[in-house]
């Protein structure tokens, strides 16, 4: 009897790869398609206002099917290309995903092309048979914002297919990646975003938004797709689904918290969630919660399955078995394992075809969302004051202590980042407990602390203030490059990573083989060399701002973001170059050590002191033209931040010095240990080794 279900068991077993999985995709592009076309807000599709010019049937029913389709070919590109580089195990796997990769961008590429067509077309009203669309299109795309930036995400997808298709490892799938997020950074300033108020924060969580829906929507539909190509493995393949599950686990969030934020800018009251748009809005929120359920599912269901089926028979009272006896109660129970993995895997591909179908619909509300009019109008406000017209925003109070830690000003990038990084730290660290491991408490304070400092920084009264005030800017900078950086370098993160996370053995890479390819490499040795490091602290900073760099930081979000990004990392350089514990450059003697950071520091001081005595206004365009009715002048304030960058030096300054002194200290104690346990053990051999040398020198001198 056993021996009979043990051999039906594999054919009663559903196949791994169901031929209806192939259907998955193409049924979640029709779902969504449906419900762009079933919205309510899409009426205008079927039929033009009376009096409205009408651009065609071709660009009212068009626009939405393509920018639908646009929407998944982003999606297959940024999740074959991120699984290609952090989740997939190094040989075919990757190379699939790659060509699932180039094909996808090429289609982007494509589609937007139709896209960039069909939108101007219902901008302009002009249907696409006039005789003078073409001409119309080419000033479009040539000196229009929104078309030059539509140009722009075409050739960045035909390039990126074309380096996809072109690159065969991990490290090439992660430059594609970082390729494919500046087309999708581009394709956030296209919707509402482009034109709405609080711009930063519009563009902020729309970029956020896309890069996690993508990612969640890309990378669930890659797998599927590498895996029915025999691909995968079936331990590569539990593998690859528990990594891929932890990603979208952060996805989502990311879609949830950006969702949240998009929804603030544009509905005001309870009210506005009756128009079109709040409905769209609250659909969305119904299928959200939908796929977190279905996701959760998905995790706790299948993956720990997927690891490792459990017996499905087990040893009763003393140790006998279960049911049967001798070599057929083991077939039996090998025969259950085959099916309850079998049975696992079906369970998989049906939650596949599921999240796919509602991502589907997730897609299709999302772009019916992006073309509907929301509750709060997006356009500009109408204010004349100077501020506003130079810098976007109004006039902000004038500053006072309380205001430095009441005035917040949101950037939601920043400030996931910040969130993400305690809550990953707090992870390793609760890891190493369960495992037995201590962790250095102080480790763990300092690195919260340095991110909360961070969060401030970034979001609260020096990022709100730093936008008018030359000397509030250069208190922003200053705790970037010398502030934050000390308490990041203290908590040893590369080590708590190297100890928190085991390595891989199947050659893809995850976080602690990126980090520590990219501590190692030629690129990381260079910026990590303490000469480098001290050179790149204090010479950017005359780069930065002596060229128009500064003037870019002020003027676009791209360049704010690479300010706070580089002045943070130069700080944490060279405060790991002179502090550091975690593993990286070849750290000088302490002597040369304290040399540098006085040398270093130096250089900075006479940066203050130039500053301090200039009398040429920086960006004049920007901070000569606020017309603040508070406060210094503006040349006053700008020689007021020279002080400042001057003044806020010395405390780090003498706190790296204090460290320093603290480990050089240490190190001759734990020295001096080691001699005398060596003397100990020779009974000072080198001591008289020494003795007996300046006795026969003193023999020969006599």
């Amino acid at each position: 009897m056993t021996t009979t279900a043990l051999r039906r068991a594999p054919s009663d077993a559903r196949p791994a790869n169901p031929w209806w999985l192939v259907v998955a995709g193409p049924f979640a592009v029709v779902v969504a398609v449906v419900a762009v076309l079933a919205a309510g807000a899409f009426s205008a599709a079927f039929t033009v206002p009376a009096g409205f010019p009408d651009p065609g049937a071709l660009a009212r029913l068009g626009t939405p099917v393509v920018t639908v389709l646009t929407e998944l070919a982003v999606a297959l590109t940024l999740g074959s290309l991120v699984l290609a580089a952090c989740v997939l195990p190094a040989g075919t796997p990757v190379r699939k995903a790659l060509g699932v990769a180039g094909a996808a961008s090429a289609t982007w590429a494509v589609l937007t092309v139709l896209q960039v067509v069909l939108r101007y077309s219902s901008i302009s009203s002009t249907p696409v048979t006039n005789p003078t669309f073409g001409d119309q299109l080419g000033l479009f795309v040539s000196q229009v914002s929104l078309g030059r930036n539509y140009l722009a995400i075409v050739v960045v997808a035909a390039l990126t297919s074309a380096v996809a298709l072109a690159v065969r490892s991990a490290t090439g799938a992660m430059w594609t990646a970082a390729l494919a997020l500046v087309a999708l950074a581009m394709q956030a300033n296209t919707g509402h975003a482009a034109g709405a108020v609080s711009h930063e924060l519009a563009v902020s969580s729309m970029f956020l938004h896309l890069a996690g829906a993508a990612l969640w929507v890309g990378g669930l539909g890659t797998l599927a797709v590498v895996r029915v190509r025999g691909g995968l493995g079936r331990a590569d393949f539990a593998s690859s689904v528990a990594r891929y599950s932890a990603i979208a686990l952060w996805c989502y969030v990311a879609v949830a918290v950006s969702g949240i934020a998009n929804a603030s800018i544009r509905v005001d009251s309870l009210a506005g969630l009756t128009t079109d748009y709040g409905i769209l809005l609250l659909t969305k929120l119904a299928l959200l919660l939908v796929l977190g359920a279905v996701g959760f599912a998905h995790r706790e269901l299948v993956v720990r399955r997927l690891a490792g089926p459990t017996a499905a028979t087990r040893p009763a009272g003393d140790g006998a078995p279960a049911s049967g006896a001798g070599t057929g109660g083991a077939s039996s129970s090998t025969g259950a394992r085959a099916a309850g993995a079998e049975g696992t895997r079906w369970l998989f591909w049906r939650l596949v075809a599921v999240e796919l179908a509602i991502m589907g619909a997730v897609s299709g509300v999302a772009v019916a969302l992006g073309s509907t009019a929301p509750p709060v109008p997006q356009e500009e406000p109408l204010d004349t004051s100077a501020a506003y017209q130079v810098t976007g925003h109004a006039l902000p109070p004038e500053p006072t202590l309380a205001r430095w830690f009441t005035e917040w000003r949101w950037d939601l990038l920043p400030a996931f980042a910040c969130v993400a990084a305690i809550v990953v730290y707090l992870r390793w660290v609760r890891r190493l407990a369960r495992r037995g491991d201590s962790w250095s408490v102080g480790r763990t304070v300092s690195w919260c602390l340095g991110i909360l400092v961070l969060f401030w920084v970034t979001s609260g009264g020096p990022a709100m203030y730093g936008h008018v005030l030359f000397s509030a800017h250069m208190v922003q900078h200053m705790i970037l490059a010398m502030v934050v950086p000390i308490f990041l370098v203290l908590a040893a993160p590369v080590t708590l990573l190297v100890r928190a996370v085991p390595p891989r053995k199947d050659g893809s890479r995850g976080p602690r083989e990126w980090v520590l390819a990219l501590v190692t490499s030629r690129v990381g040795q260079f910026f990590a060399n303490p000469i480098v490091a001290a050179v790149n602290f204090a010479g950017s900073m005359i780069v930065f701002y002596y060229t128009p760099a500064f003037e870019y930081a002020l003027t676009t979000y791209a360049g704010h973001l690479v300010m706070l990004v580089h002045f943070t990392l130069a700080g944490y350089l060279f405060a790991n170059a002179l502090v550091g514990i975690d593993p990286g450059p070849h750290r000088p003697p302490y002597p040369q050590r304290l040399l540098l950071l006085f040398a270093t520091m130096a250089f900075h001081a006479f940066f203050g002191v130039a500053l301090t005595s200039g009398e040429e206004l920086l960006v004049p365009e920007w901070f000569g033209l606020l017309g603040r009715e508070w406060g210094p002048s503006a040349i006053a304030d700008q020689q007021r931040g020279g002080a400042v960058a001057w003044g806020i030096g010395e405390l780090p300054t003498l706190i790296l010095a204090i460290v320093v002194a603290v480990m050089w200290t240490r190190s001759d104690e734990r020295e001096a240990n080691r001699r005398d346990r060596q003397a100990d053990r020779d009974g000072d051999a080198e001591l008289q080794e020494y003795n007996d040398m300046l006795a026969e020198m003193s023999k020969r001198n006599d």
